[in-house]
């Protein structure tokens, strides 16, 4: 048994994002049609999200976010608060699950003027979530990387940046006053959302990027140098946390492929505190890239599936802790389902109970691997 945490990252975690209950999904849609204002559909908000914290106080949880319920997808509605910054239509891509293929557009930032950061965009929303609870707030925003990697070079004006240089400083910047904002009102604990390290994985995805005219074995390298870049003006005791996804919509996925393309950069160069890892089913990997995790890291293993409802046995997830903790030892890692319930306002296809059985479970056996929650 390890020795007790207590500060984050915590050996029960989740990756933040929930079910949206059908009152906030009808109120939304009441917003889009201008039948409410903003102001009331963020009062719905604020109700869902009063319930989604006292849900994972309930399940035992020590780290509470805000279920990302404003949220339309987990990076589109952070993103576009970003001068400089618009949707562009999507990049048509097949996701695939268990029953087939999904076409899916995900939305594809594009870089239309210099990237600023005009406002605060989470200050009150954490503020907000502080004051719903006295367990550890935790905010998840979308990584820098997001405004690079879907559209690449094409997605931003030359016009605006003919050099790249300027357009990757310009989103350092941004991410730094909003991290030192956020710092500023009191958070301690702060997760980048990163879809494209993971996709840096799949050797489709990598020559898609080389299609892009982009070089898929120096981009985890210069994504860690932005990634830092970003959290480099952060206080000395925010916990910073990334999590990859190799896509998550409706219980489909977009990508597969074991960590070691990327494994000694992510580990080694990137300076957060913990990785929050899908290892939910083979298209994962193995665990044989922990071996690179240096030792004042956590990592969380995404064990427990959020595209199921079927919930595993507390026996295989206890193996699978046993077969990752070869690599890397037993107290540098941490459990969590492998990615949100709801990285889009549509959910992934489970329902509220079965939300409910895989917290509860990630939560019972870290108390039995690690003595704590």
């Amino acid at each position: 048994m390890s020795a007790r945490r207590h500060a984050p990252p915590f050996r029960a975690e989740h990756v933040g994002s929930f079910l949206r209950p059908a009152y906030l999904l009808e109120a939304r849609g009441q917003y889009r049609r201008q039948e409410i204002d903003a102001a009331a559909l963020r009062a719905v908000e604020d109700r869902a999200i009063t319930e989604v914290v006292a849900f994972q106080e309930r399940v035992g949880l020590p780290s509470i976010t805000d279920g990302e319920l404003r949220r339309r997808h987990f990076h589109t509605d952070f993103l576009l608060q970003l001068d400089g910054v618009d949707e562009q239509g999507g990049l048509p891509t097949k996701f695939h699950k268990a029953t087939g293929d999904v076409d899916f557009a995900p939305p594809v930032m594009a870089i239309t003027g210099r990237v600023k950061h005009a406002r605060a965009i989470e200050v009150a929303n954490y503020q907000h979530l502080k004051s719903l609870t006295d367990r550890t707030p935790r905010i998840t925003i979308p990584s820098p990387t997001m405004l690079h990697f879907r559209g690449g070079r094409e997605g931003i004006s030359r016009e605006i940046y003919p050099d790249m240089t300027q357009f990757f400083d310009d989103v350092v910047a941004a991410y730094q006053d909003e991290v030192t904002q956020l710092g500023n009102a009191g958070l301690r604990y702060l997760q980048f959302d990163d879809t494209n390290l993971a996709y840096l994985c799949d050797t489709a995805q990598r020559e898609r990027a080389r299609a892009r005219g982009e070089d898929p074995d120096s981009l985890p390298r210069q994504y860690a140098q932005l990634i830092n870049g970003a959290l480099a003006t952060k206080p000395a005791d925010m916990v910073t946390a990334i999590h990859l996804c190799r896509g998550n919509y409706r219980s489909s996925w977009a990508a597969e492929g074991g960590y070691e393309p990327v494994a000694e950069v992510l580990f080694n160069e990137l300076d957060v505190d913990a990785f929050f890892l899908e290892y939910d089913d083979a298209r994962s990997g193995d665990f044989q890239p922990l071996r690179h995790v240096p030792k004042h890291k956590t990592v969380v293993l995404g064990l427990v599936t959020t595209k199921l409802g079927q919930l595993e046995s507390k026996d295989d997830i206890k193996r699978r802790i046993d077969e990752a903790a070869k690599f890397c030892p037993l107290e540098q890692l941490a459990l969590s389902p492998q990615c949100g319930f709801a990285s889009t306002e549509q959910g992934n296809d489970v329902s509220v109970a079965q939300q409910e059985a895989k917290l509860r479970l990630v939560v019972e056996v870290a108390r039995e691997v690690w003595g704590e929650g």
